[in-house]
């Protein structure tokens, strides 16, 4: 008989050969010859066929070579559920109450295309801009999918989620242009002079923000580019280019974007005050400076249940940031459980530290919404990047997909968004 199987490794530049031989299960070696038929998240998914006679289909895993603290994986997550699970029991749409109290928008982020396509009561929920009032592309508009090739843009799958979007009518927060992670192989794997490099970002840049225009709200136009101690991070753009490298990213943005695009640095640990918050601050200030566009600073607020900074710490935060003269949006919003299945004290936790997060944003002006980084446990990146870890997301589905279940976060979420305290006892 003949079995295909699922071969999933780290990012490679050519089609895999396997070193040795695969032994199918309890029966027979064979040898494999792959070819990539997809691109899931960080993990190049491969089909192989395996000739033999076999028992079962075997996959093999290698981890990716590098985690992102940014990345969704449309992986199926199987971490285990609480015994006890606090179940949510509002019902109003969240977008429509950010709306109602000034906000642009609340939306969610999603790994499509993906198999949350199959997933009708995720993609219903999706479709829903009562709910989700904005999407952000989880994977797809980075680097290595958008230009796979030097000079060779693949716009097929950040067009996925733009259209699911427009025939909604919700806003797309376009994600995003420069970053140290999920480079393709023919970038990362020479070595550029800064005068080259330099070209090859800015073309980048003004064949994304020019083709796609006003169908983005905004774009992440540079992301992840500081260290925790508000040094620059050692990557291909810092190392070639220096700290140049920004305001010449945001010049070319600017100079490619119709006026009403907004244009964003967007970081993690930067939510609250601190080295690295202050090291943002100067970029932007710096940026604008030199007289070069730069419209506002995401925050993009992965917490940890019961480390979750204070309301009242990220609202000083965020007017630090306004004070600049930018708008700012919580853009990848998730809580995380540090050990799993959460307990119920846990999951009241979660409940407090998302209200205090989207209550920071309900009662600081400039903040123009809040975006979770996914709405759904089962389609989480945290399990893959965090081992152990999970629980992020304000619904789960107990029984497979298409059983989507508020948790009592989202109450939480509500009763920000209604300007009223948590209920719960």
């Amino acid at each position: 008989m003949r079995l295909s199987s699922a071969v999933t490794v780290g990012l490679l530049a050519a089609p895999l050969a396997l070193a040795a031989p695969v032994t199918a299960p309890g029966t027979v070696t064979v040898t494999v010859t792959a070819q990539p038929t997809t691109v899931i998240s960080e993990k190049i998914v491969y089909t192989v066929t395996v000739t033999g006679s076999c028992l079962a289909p075997t996959t093999h895993t290698t981890a990716p070579t590098s985690v992102s603290a940014t990345t969704t994986s449309s992986a199926l997550n199987t971490n285990p559920y609480p015994t006890s699970t606090l179940t949510g029991s509002d019902t109003q749409a969240l977008n429509d109450l950010a709306v109602a109290t000034g906000k642009r928008y609340l939306g969610t982020a999603a790994d499509i295309p993906g198999p949350e396509l199959s997933d009708v009561g995720y993609m219903t929920l999706l479709n829903n801009s009562h709910m989700f009032g904005q999407l952000t592309p989880a994977n797809y508009m980075k680097y290595e999918y958008t230009e796979p090739q030097r000079g060779v843009f693949n716009y097929t799958g950040g067009d996925v989620i733009l259209d699911v979007a427009e025939a909604n009518g919700q806003l797309v927060r376009c994600h995003n242009l420069v970053w140290y992670n999920q480079l393709p192989y023919w970038l990362t794997s020479q070595t550029w002079d800064n005068a080259t490099l330099i070209s090859i970002m800015t073309n980048h840049i003004t064949n994304l923000v020019s083709h796609w225009g006003t169908r983005c709200y905004c774009w992440d136009v540079v992301n992840e580019a500081l260290n925790d101690n508000g040094t620059y991070r050692s990557d291909i753009w810092y190392n070639t280019i220096g700290p140049a490298y920004l305001p010449i990213a945001f010049a070319a943005a600017a100079a490619a974007a119709p006026p009403s695009v907004k244009l964003y640095y967007n970081d993690y640990n930067i939510e609250n005050p601190g080295a690295k918050s202050t090291a943002a601050q100067e970029l932007i200030a710096s940026i604008k400076a030199q007289g070069i566009r730069i419209d506002g600073a995401g925050l993009q607020s992965h917490f940890i249940i019961g480390e979750t900074p204070s309301q009242s710490s990220q609202m000083a935060n965020m007017a630090a940031f306004a004070a600049l003269g930018v708008e700012v949006a919580q853009t990848e919003l998730d809580v995380r459980s540090p050990t799993l299945p959460p307990t119920v004290a846990q999951q009241k936790q979660q409940e407090l530290d998302f209200h205090s997060s989207v209550a920071a944003c309900v009662m600081t002006e400039a903040c123009v919404g809040t975006t979770l980084w996914d709405f759904d446990d089962t389609y989480s990146w945290i399990p893959s990047t965090f081992p152990g870890q999970g629980w992020g997301d304000p619904w789960f589905e107990p029984a497979g997909t298409d059983t989507l279940v508020k948790k009592i976060a989202y109450d939480g979420i509500v009763d920000a968004l209604l300007g009223q305290n948590v209920t719960t006892s």
